[in-house]
């Protein structure tokens, strides 16, 4: 089932709140207000609504003097390859070698970026964030787990970075959920395989899930929001009490999530590990559903994987 709102709803509603509530929290974009629903904001607090233009290396530094000069508490935003690759010097610089308290957000992350295309498709995002020191990392789910989380981001000091889903998801969270920013929400329990997931992964896992139940295969889903610092107790935990892994991520399998759990594991418990993900290509246009099916992202491929997993600890 879709969530009603679509995530750049919750989060300019969630952001219209935080400004209401202090006027440290500034918004700064470049070129996309139109397209993340903020715009309204520029006339409801006057001069707290930057627009860099398509100028994403000015965007944000503008964001890291805000934050460093006066205080202020900015929300940038922009696609996520343009946040990223594009900016990364002053992402690297500006934000995390000063420090800096700047929320840094990447929309349409992976396939989500679809019809514009590979220029648009976020697939290293995660990698080249993983790379700077301090850097919190964090993918929500579904409306209502953005919805919880961006108090505590805005309340979390230092370099942020969050790469959102602008459009309807898949609802997995209702009003019950309670979110803790860095620890992981373990979804279904299993002893079998676990799967680590994040963003839009975590529906197509859960689906796995259910259709490995009907094989008489218990799969633990594990959704692993914060990516960095990762909450290696639940991955540590799936490991040996699972003894296989299957990531799920709408990233590039190099350097991402599935790179993350991997490089832990490797160092303190040993298990089989398949990764699903993009595998080391661009990006193309095409629509969600096909993308995800070319690049072999599916429900029906996480199962494939899980049961190649399961077999490689025999």
């Amino acid at each position: 089932m879709k969530d009603t709102l679509e995530m750049r709803e919750v989060y300019t509603r969630a952001l219209e709140q935080l400004m209401k509530e202090d006027e440290r929290a500034v918004v700064v974009e470049a070129d996309l207000s139109r397209g993340v629903n903020t715009l309204r904001l520029r006339d409801e607090f006057p001069g707290r609504h930057i627009d860099a233009g398509i100028a994403e290396q000015d965007m944000v530094t503008i964001a890291a003097g805000l934050s460093i000069s006066v205080g202020k508490i900015p929300f940038t935003h922009t696609f996520a390859p343009f946040i990223s690759r594009r900016a990364m010097d002053q992402v690297y610089l500006s934000v995390g070698f000063s420090n800096a308290n700047v929320k840094l957000v990447g929309s349409d992350p992976g396939v989500s970026a679809e019809i514009n295309g590979g220029t648009h498709d976020g697939f290293e995002d995660v990698t080249l964030m993983r790379m700077v020191p301090n850097m919190t990392i964090f993918e929500p789910v579904d409306a209502e787990q953005l919805r919880q989380a961006m108090p505590q981001i805005y309340k979390h000091v230092g370099p942020f970075y969050m790469r959102m889903f602008r459009k309807q998801t898949e609802k997995v969270f209702d009003e019950n959920y309670r979110f803790v920013l860095g620890k992981a929400d373990t979804l279904k329990e299993g002893t079998d395989v676990a799967i680590i997931a994040s963003g839009i992964m975590v529906a197509e896992s859960l689906k796995a899930a259910t259709a490995l139940h009907e094989q008489g295969i218990e799969a633990r889903v594990i959704n692993l929001h914060t990516i960095k610092p990762m909450d290696t107790e639940a991955v540590l935990k799936a490991a040996k009490e699972c003894g296989a892994i299957v990531t799920a991520e709408n990233h590039n399998i190099n350097g991402g999530l599935g790179g993350a759990v991997c490089e832990y594991l490797s160092g303190v418990c040993p298990v089989p590990v398949k990764r699903i993900g993009v595998r080391d290509h661009f990006g193309e246009v095409g629509k969600l559903d096909f993308l995800m099916e070319k690049y072999a992202m599916k429900a029906s491929d996480i199962v494939k994987a899980c049961q190649e997993a399961i077999a490689m600890k025999k």
